[in-house]
């Protein structure tokens, strides 16, 4: 062979082959998006885009984030261009490490994502957060977890169809990633998210309940998929999220006492259990229902609306019908057949460690239909202040607004169903009410609250707290205790049989194994702690609860303290009569708030709260303080 003449170049392998499919397929992506990109520079002059794509965009791209215009001006002239640019990134840094790169950062979120989720959860609070204001944030994690493994699992598709590597599919090492548990956690995860669309979400609650449970699937086979020593980057979170849940388990167990109901023409209930004078709750707190005679499976959250200190021995929530269950709760209990008994299941109460109504000279609360219920509960918890602590408390203006006259009966639930103290009536208090769509006052036959009252059961308990009253630190010891039993189990395990095994013998520990005994001896640690802690005080709270039921004597005849607006009152007493006199009724939309120095609570539909932090942002009083409170996710 002569000197200078080359080696003859080596055929195009199959990398190089995929390796111009992938660039291929990306190119054709580009020039699409380009060409849609240059086509709205030439439709920007024509009247079609001005006077029908862009008002339709700026529609779509509205937000309080960017404003009415600049998110449109993002969608259509900044994110087409980046995209491209992202493209190419991808291309040079190759699309299988491009793939890798998209699942370590989806771990990242998923990290997080269990902390906002976790009801008792000992790490919110130390930043001001509570679970049920902090689920938005569990939202977000959830779908950029999704989204990026998503990307993740295709991109590595796309190369092992380019590469000619599709049986990597199929493939479970013994050792190492195995790609079959992830493709069964991707297909899990991706069913689980379909149904969390609000539009899929609101219209079909069941179907997005029950799929919400493949998350066990999803994180299981992601354990097995990159092995437990990855996992322990997003274990922290999921390990206490995994000791809340068992908690809850365990507090669902048992009936809880329901006494009486009140059953109000709007199609709304309250509903008065009884509790442990230990168990304490801030204002705005919430819990959790659930009734196995509508469904077994089926827990629901409601705002409580009594307070803790007002009314030691019950507890209280108003629940509106609006959707399937809590339409077939009303008719249940506004039947005309007597209900003797209803089994219901409670976890919680959640709520703020919290609140501080009192550093304002007034406090304006403004509603939007059941978004009165988290008010009661404050305004109770005010009258406790003034007439047992004898403080001060601020003026209180409630401004709420309802779709029809009916619906005015929830303020009649501003007084608890056992009354209030004499003193009550000086709390400074005044209500207005509008009433949306109708025009004048309607006349109707009936607008009286009817109250149910059930018969003491046996195999029924008040509410008690599910650690005791040294929640925090008996919290504390099951997190601490259940870890180390853990930590001792597989050192153990690991120590005197899989080590042997990896080092002794010509055999390889499977992977997929060893997660598997990680996670059983995780749930060990945390089933063997938590029983004991929640039995070592259901017995200390043995006595109160025999204590309480002793006390419960045979069902009433009437209702007491009940009290209507335009209607007979059943009772009267000086507290119903002035909070009756403080309701001023306005019929038709108006503007339902002006300007003043006050604190400014709002609990409503999202356009309501969005137009009245406006007003208050506007900068017409100096002194406005803002503060949202929402349950709709």
């Amino acid at each position: 062979m002569d000197s200078h003449t080359s080696p003859p170049l080596p055929p195009p392998g199959p990398s190089d082959g995929g390796n111009n499919t992938i660039r291929a397929a990306i190119m054709a992506v580009v020039v699409a998006v380009f060409a849609g990109y240059l086509m709205l520079w030439v439709m920007m002059p024509t009247n079609v885009y001005r006077q029908i794509w862009l008002p339709e965009l700026r529609a779509q791209t509205a937000s309080t984030y960017f404003g009415t215009t600049q998110g449109a001006t993002y969608l259509v002239f900044t994110l087409p261009v980046l995209f491209i640019a992202a493209l190419g990134c991808v291309w040079e840094a190759r699309l299988d490490t491009a793939a890798l790169r998209l699942g370590l950062v989806g771990n990242i979120a998923l990290s997080f994502l269990f902390f906002p989720v976790t009801r008792g959860s000992s790490v919110l609070p130390l930043f001001g957060l509570t679970s049920e204001a902090s689920v938005k944030y569990h939202i977000w994690l959830g779908h950029i977890v999704m989204t990026l493994f998503t990307a993740h699992g295709i991109a590595y598709i796309i190369f092992w169809a380019a590469t000619h590597q599709l049986s990597e599919m199929v493939k479970w090492e013994k050792t190492g990633v195995s790609n079959v548990a992830g493709e069964l956690s991707l297909i899990a995860g991706l069913v689980l998210w379909a149904t969390t669309f609000p539009r899929i979400r609101r219209k079909m609650f069941e179907l997005f309940f029950y799929t919400h449970h493949l998350y066990i699937l999803f994180v299981f086979f992601f354990v097995l998929h990159v092995g437990i020593s990855y996992t322990c980057i997003m274990l922290p979170g999921f390990f206490l999220f995994m000791i809340d849940r068992y908690l809850r388990f365990l507090q669902s167990r048992r009936a809880v006492r329901l006494t009486s109901a009140r059953v109000l023409p709007c199609q709304t209930l309250e509903l008065n259990f009884s509790k442990a004078k230990g168990l304490s709750y801030t204002p705005t707190s919430i819990m959790f229902m659930n009734v196995p005679s509508i469904s077994k499976l089926q827990w629901h959250p409601f705002t409580i609306s009594s307070s803790c200190n007002l009314e030691s021995d019950k507890i209280s929530v108003i629940i509106k019908g609006e959707g399937t269950w809590s339409k077939k709760l009303y008719q249940l209990l506004a039947s005309p057949v007597s209900v003797d008994r209803l089994e219901v299941s409670i976890e919680g109460p959640y709520g703020p460690a919290s609140t501080d109504f009192l550093r304002h000279d007034l406090l304006v609360m403004v509603s939007g239909g059941s978004g009165v219920t988290p008010f009661i509960s404050i305004i109770r918890e005010l009258i406790h202040t003034m007439t047992t602590l004898k403080h001060k408390t601020p003026q209180i203006l409630l401004i709420s607004s309802f779709k029809n006259s009916t619906d005015l009966t929830m303020l009649d639930l501003i007084l608890p169903i056992s009354g209030a103290p004499s003193e009550s009536a000086n709390l400074g208090l005044q209500i207005e009410a509008y009433v949306t769509r109708e025009k004048q006052p309607t006349t109707q036959e009936s607008k009286t609250i009817r109250t149910v009252w059930f018969k003491p059961n046996p195999s029924d308990a008040p509410l008690t707290p599910i650690l005791g009253p040294n929640s925090w630190l008996w919290l504390c010891a099951i997190i601490s205790s259940s870890f180390i039993i853990y930590l001792i189990f597989i050192g153990i395990l690991t120590r005197y049989y899989i080590y042997p095994i990896d080092h002794n013998t010509n055999k390889i520990y499977s992977s997929s194994s060893r997660a598997v005994l990680h996670i059983l001896f995780i749930c060990i640690g945390i089933v063997v702690t938590a029983t004991i802690g929640f039995l070592w005080n259901k017995n200390s709270n043995a006595r109160e609860v025999n204590q309480i039921q002793n006390m419960e004597g045979a069902t009433p005849v009437g209702s007491p303290n009940s009290w209507y607006y335009n209607a007979d009152r059943e009772l009267e007493s000086l507290p119903q009569q002035a909070f009756s006199q403080t309701v001023n009724v306005h019929y038709g939309k108006g503007q339902i708030l002006k300007e003043s120095s006050v604190g400014v609570l709002v609990c409503g539909p999202k356009k309501l709260r969005h137009e009245v932090a406006k007003i208050c942002s506007s900068g017409l009083a100096a002194n406005l303080h803002f503060e949202s409170i929402s349950f709709s996710w």
